[in-house]
Formats: structure tokens, C-alpha cells, sequence
């Protein structure tokens, strides 16, 4: 995995032995001071200070260019002055508090407690927002406040920057601390692993980060130079960057910290900025602004209007579900096109395409720089998967090396689009995102999106080998580009030529052994997996067998609603057991070990002990060998389907519930098992739920 190991060491100095740079430094200040006396604008501001420290004197003039209220009119004027805001106490108390803090003469702390009062109650009024300690507020008025300017030029500054620079919803479990964790897998898989294994949430410690634009952790002189280069980039998406080079810079100290517990940890994340120092910055912003350069533009694209600006539109409404729930960070097929032209070259992001369809859609038609890798191929014959993986990764390096078109680091997963079939594709993903793999997206909207953006012609002058495939494409009936962009609603049936070379080779390969274990698994179905239509009631009193009835042990799709519930757990409050003592207890009529399938995607490894009463669901501990936590106890008798994927009849669901009195079924929870003898696990289990029943009928 490709990780910076820097240190923070400054770039240039205000202070320095070297009379040539000293000169140097003295043309472009002179330079910057001419151009602030003629009014200058933003443009050529950063053309003078090419994202440098200001000088002290000139940097409240720099800053208001930047945030463009220089001479602005004084909005505070139409205030009413007004002090009856249900907080207004609460405001009045850290006005105080804050004025205490700066040290100022005692004659001018009264006038500065009531300037910073009337902006904080103004400002609240007029946004609609209600004022609290945490909120970040004061803390960005505080080097503001520094210098010297006027209160209604404070408050302009303060309004823009608020509204320029701090996301809409910093608040906990909101949608920038989502796409911020998204933002660190795609970097550092395996920093980001360790924070989720230990629930620690971008929120429980970057919200100071970013309400206030590091002012309330770092020191006001670092504040100062940080912001006058952040404002001269005018990027509002540096503050995630930011965010993430003090991650990758504190890597080594969280990982060793393994044992803390999760309070220290969040303590210890929260104060890393505090250790940045003004000679730091420049450096600190151009490691950010790497980062900035190496991820995709669909980042900022998609998720600019929603989180900064004026925008009415909610933003949970605006992000909808995509990024609380996203299982890596979704590149816009656009994007991934447009990066992969044959005429594209230089530093930004250029990716290695992988295309996750069954070995008969990608031969029908395909992405000329695609790899395919197919993903049921992972269920059907995981020996199989894991060379192609190796063949895949293989294939990379040498596209890479070779400087092809179809080379990048970066590897974007792609499916159809449509969700029944994408479920795998997504499994593929997590395995590779399990393994730490950096630089792990996918393709939003899957093949159909891609045949949208060649169709409409979104991206001009893609190639023939492009453009030909619209001559084969048959699509059914779809919605809007939209919908096509959500994967909602389309089929693809793309005819083309297959790969060539080595992709090719590969994919022909991968394509013939998976129709040999296709027919076999087909088999195996008919064979192992029918159950009798017997009905099981979960509730402790005597119950009675139901008869003429949907088949509760069935092999067939799952159903989409029930597949949606999630069983949420909290290792912490696990109870921790040994798996050789299990396997010795008396009462174990069955084990066996399988791999669980969480919502995600995610796989972890699994035991399940059967006894006369329950199914337990114990999971591996990695770091304690021999350690399970229990994980799931359920009753038999709650158990009122067993279903599985006619394509994968070992990927089995387990689903929970009861009986209604008009014996209908209500499904309350549901568990997903990868296990290699499925056809023995699932017998055992239903001959156990047929003897508790037998046991309440008598």
C-alpha cells in the first residue's frame, strides 16, 4: 500500500541566512502591498502570494479579497439590537469567556463582549440557526477578531467564510463525517479498519475540525498562516484533506495504541491537529492538496452543492442514502471514461477499469480497457477467484508499467447496475477492501450508466471503441439519467466482441470454468437443497404445525424487503468465550465453520453450534486466537425461513420472526452465511426445528 512517511518541515521562511531568497521575498511583499493599494482582485492576489503566509500588517485587506467583502456595506446595520434569544444567556457567558481568554485591557473587554455578542445573536437570527457552546462559532471569530477590523467587517468576514468553508450538517452522524470516512478507505484501508473496529466515527472526533476550520485546537499564529493559504486556494474540500494528512501523519501513533480504550483514542485524535506549528503549513497544505490531486473529482463534484453554499435543499434529502451506506467511494462513470481516454495524460487519477458482470454480459460487450473479473465466480469456486485476482493485479502492474491506456493505480469496480446482481459485486469489493487494498471505488449506476453517458454523448471525442458499442446496445425502457445514475431500473444487453490480449485471455479463461461449476452447482441444488414445506413458530407456547402453506426452507431469491434489515451489534458488550471449550460441551448436537455475510458485503469468519433448543452464531476474534464472541443466540424455534440464491445454493439465510394468527409470516431480523457443506448445516438445523416442535406439540 503506497503510504507518505513526511515530516512537517517548512518550504520557505520569513526568517532565513539566504540575502538571495531574503530579496526575493522582498519583491513579491512589495509586489503584494502596490496591488492591495490599487484594489486588486482575487485573481491577482494569488498570482502575488502563490498560496503563502501574508505579512501581519497586510493580511486583514488579503483576507477580505479572499472571502470578497471588501467593501462591502455593514450588514450589520439592519441588527435591531434585539438581545432575546432563548440562549441568549448562554451567548453572553462565552462572549465573556472568550474575552477573558485573549487578555485584552480591562476598559476594552465590556465594548468586545458586546461586539461578539451582537454578531453571534445577529447571525443566528438571520441564518435560523440556534446558537450552542460547540458550534464552532467563536472559535473562527477569534482570529478574526485579531485583526483590528471594524465590527460589521468582522461579521461580513465571519458570514462568508461560515457560508463558504464549513460544511452544512457537522453535526453527529452527519453526511461530511460519512463521505470523510469514505475518503480515508479510499487512502488508508487500513487506518480506516482500525478506527471502524474500534467505532470510532469521523464525528466522535473531527467535528471541532471542521465546524471551526481547525481554530479551536490550534494555535492562533498557525491559524493564521493556515488560513491565509486556505483562503487562497478557495477550495471549500482542503478541511477534509487537511483532515486526512493529520490521520496519515498519526498513523504509526493510533496503530501502536491498539489497546487504549475508545475514549483515549477519540482524546488522543481530537488534539492532533494542536501539534501542527507555523512553520508547518505550507507543507501541511501541499501534503493536503496531493491528496486533493489523487482522488477522484466526482469527490468534490457530486457533494460541493449540498454541503457549502445556500443551498435550500436539505442535505440529507440531497445525499439521500449514497453515502452513509456506501461501501467505498462511488466514482461518476463520466469520470472514469473521461480519465481513461487514450488522449488523457499527467498526474491525476487514472484507473485500472474492473468489470465484475457474469462472463456472458462482459463478452457480449465491455469497456475496451476493462479487466473482467467475475464475481460469482468468489461464491462458486473461491480457489478459481483468488487467482483471478492475482492475475488482475498482475495485469495492472504491467499495464502500469507499460504506460498503457488501461493502466492506473486506482481500481474502480463495475457491475450491470442492477442491485440483484450488483449484491456480488459488492462482496467482491469488500474482500478487496478487507485486504487493504488502497484505492478501491465504484462505478455509480454500474454498465447502464455507461451506456447513457456514450449515448446522450456527455464526452465528446471517445473513440470508436467506444461509440461502436451503441451500434449493438439494446436497453430496455429506463427512467431518467438519474435514475440510470442510481442503477435503478435498466438492463443492459450490450453486444460486442470479447476482450483481446491479455484481458482477454484471462477473462475467456475465468468465463469457461465458471459455466463448468455453473451446471455443477445447478446439480446441487436439485439434488441437496429440497426441504419439506413445514412451518416453524418461534413462541414458547404449545404451537401447531400449518400446513398448505409457502415453503418456509426454500432455495430461491430472498426477498429484497427482508434482505434490507441489518442486525446491529456492539462487540464491546459481547460475551467472550473459548472455541475448544465448545466444541466440548455435551450439549453441541452440530458445528460447523462457515463465513458470515453482513450487510456490507463484509465476511467474517463464523462457527455455528447447534443444540436441542438454539442456533449460536459465534464469530473469530483475529487478535485472540482460539476466542469467539458470541454473537447470535437464537431460539430454533424462531427460525421461520431458510432460503438460499439458486445460482448460490451455499450463501444461506437464516430468517427470524413469528406467526401471525392468519399464519402469515412476520420477519424481524435475518442472518447471511457463506458455509461449505450447506446442505448438511441446513438439514441438521431443520431436524432439530422439527424435534422442538414435535416436543411443544406433545
Amino acid at each position: 500500500m503506497l503510504c507518505h512517511t513526511y515530516s512537517y518541515t517548512r518550504m520557505c521562511s520569513w526568517i532565513t541566512t539566504d540575502s538571495r531568497y531574503t530579496c526575493f521575498l522582498t519583491f513579491w511583499v512589495t509586489d503584494l502591498e502596490t496591488a492591495l493599494i490599487e484594489e486588486c482582485d482575487f485573481g491577482t492576489l494569488r498570482n502575488i502570494c502563490k498560496c503563502r503566509p501574508v505579512p501581519d500588517h497586510l493580511r486583514a485587506e488579503v483576507w477580505q479579497i479572499c472571502l470578497n467583502v471588501q467593501n462591502k456595506g455593514d450588514s450589520m446595520g439592519t441588527f435591531d439590537g434585539l438581545y432575546d434569544m432563548e440562549e441568549q444567556g448562554l451567548v453572553r457567558e462565552d462572549c465573556r469567556a472568550l474575552v477573558d481568554k485573549l487578555g485584552n485591557e480591562e476598559e476594552d473587554k465590556v465594548s468586545i463582549v458586546s461586539d461578539l455578542e451582537s454578531i453571534a445573536t445577529f447571525f443566528s437570527k438571520s441564518r435560523n440557526e440556534r446558537y450552542t457552546s460547540d458550534n464552532g462559532w467563536l472559535d473562527i471569530l477569534q482570529p478574526l477578531l485579531s485583526q483590528k477590523l471594524g465590527r460589521g467587517e468582522v461579521y461580513n468576514c465571519f458570514y462568508s467564510l461560515t457560508n463558504k468553508y464549513i460544511p452544512r450538517e457537522c453535526k453527529k452522524n452527519g453526511k461530511p463525517f460519512h463521505l470523510f470516512r469514505l475518503l480515508l478507505q479510499y487512502h488508508d484501508p487500513e487506518l480506516c479498519s482500525f478506527l471502524d473496529t474500534k467505532k470510532i466515527t469521523p464525528d466522535t472526533y473531527a467535528q471541532t475540525w471542521f465546524r471551526s476550520l481547525f481554530a479551536a485546537t490550534c494555535d492562533l499564529q498557525v491559524i493564521k498562516y493556515m488560513w491565509d493559504v486556505y483562503f487562497q486556494h478557495g477550495d471549500p474540500f482542503l478541511v477534509f484533506f487537511m483532515a486526512l494528512v493529520i490521520l496519515v501523519n498519526a498513523r504509526d501513533q493510533l496503530m501502536s495504541s491498539e489497546g487504549e480504550s475508545k475514549q483515549t483514542l477519540i482524546e488522543m485524535l481530537t488534539t492532533f491537529p494542536g501539534g501542527l506549528e507555523a512553520e508547518d503549513i505550507e507543507d501541511f497544505c501541499s501534503l493536503a492538496q496531493y491528496y486533493a490531486s489523487k482522488t477522484p473529482q466526482s469527490f468534490r463534484r457530486d457533494y460541493q452543492g449540498p454541503l457549502f453554499g445556500t443551498s435550500m435543499i436539505p442535505v440529507s434529502e440531497a445525499f439521500g442514502v449514497q453515502v452513509s451506506q456506501a461501501l467505498c467511494l462511488p466514482v461518476s462513470v463520466a469520470e472514469l471514461l473521461q480519465a481513461n481516454k487514450s488522449s488523457v495524460s499527467g498526474d491525476g487519477v487514472r484507473y485500472f477499469i474492473v468489470d465484475c458482470r457474469p462472463a456472458e454480459q462482459y463478452n457480449r460487450g465491455h469497456l475496451p480497457t476493462a479487466f473482467h473479473l467475475d464475481a460469482d465466480l468468489m461464491l462458486q469456486n473461491p480457489t478459481e477467484f483468488n487467482t483471478a485476482v492475482q492475475a488482475l493485479l498482475a495485469a495492472q502492474q504491467q499495464a502500469i508499467l507499460s504506460k498503457s491506456v488501461a493502466g492506473g493505480e486506482h481500481l474502480c469496480f463495475i457491475g450491470s447496475g442492477r442491485e440483484e446482481e450488483d449484491q456480488y459485486v459488492h462482496m467482491v469489493v469488500a474482500n478487496f477492501l478487507q485486504k487493504h487494498y488502497q484505492f478501491i471505488s465504484i462505478a455509480r449506476g454500474g454498465y447502464g450508466a455507461v451506456v447513457h453517458v456514450i449515448r446522450e454523448n456527455v464526452i465528446a471525442d471517445l473513440g470508436e471503441e467506444y461509440t461502436r458499442l451503441l451500434d449493438v446496445c439494446s436497453m430496455e425502457p429506463c427512467g431518467s439519467a438519474s435514475d440510470i445514475e442510481n442503477g435503478d431500473d435498466f438492463t443492459s444487453n450490450v453486444k460486442g466482441e470479447s476482450g483481446e490480449g491479455l484481458f482477454g485471455k484471462i477473462s475467456s479463461v475465468v468465463k469457461n470454468k465458471g459455466a463448468v461449476m455453473k451446471q455443477k452447482l445447478t446439480d446441487y441444488i436439485k439434488n441437496e437443497h429440497q426441504l419439506p414445506e413445514r412451518h416453524v413458530s418461534n413462541t414458547d407456547r404449545v404451537g401447531k404445525r400449518y400446513r398448505n402453506m409457502e415453503n418456509v426452507f426454500s432455495i430461491g431469491d430472498d426477498d429484497d424487503a427482508e434482505d434490507q434489515m441489518v442486525s446491529s451489534s456492539d462487540d464491546e458488550r459481547k460475551e467472550t468465550i473459548s472455541l475448544e471449550t465448545w466444541l466440548k460441551k455435551p450439549d453441541i448436537v452440530y458445528t460447523c465453520k462457515c463465513q458470515e455475510v453482513v450487510p456490507n458485503g463484509y465476511m467474517y469468519p463464523t462457527y455455528l453450534f447447534v443444540t436441542d433448543s438454539h442456533l449460536y452464531v459465534l464469530r473469530e476474534i483475529p487478535s485472540r486466537k482460539g476466542m469467539a464472541h458470541i454473537q447470535a443466540r437464537r431460539a430454533l424455534g424462531s427460525i421461520v425461513k431458510i432460503t438460499s440464491k439458486k445460482r448460490h445454493p451455499e450463501l444461506i439465510t437464516f430468517k427470524y420472526g413469528c406467526t401471525e394468527d392468519d399464519n402469515s409470516i412476520t420477519v424481524s431480523d435475518l442472518e447471511r452465511f457463506l458455509i461449505p457443506k450447506a446442505g448438511e448445516a441446513t438439514k441438521v438445523i431443520k431436524t432439530q426445528i422439527m424435534k422442538v416442535l414435535d416436543a411443544l406439540e406433545r
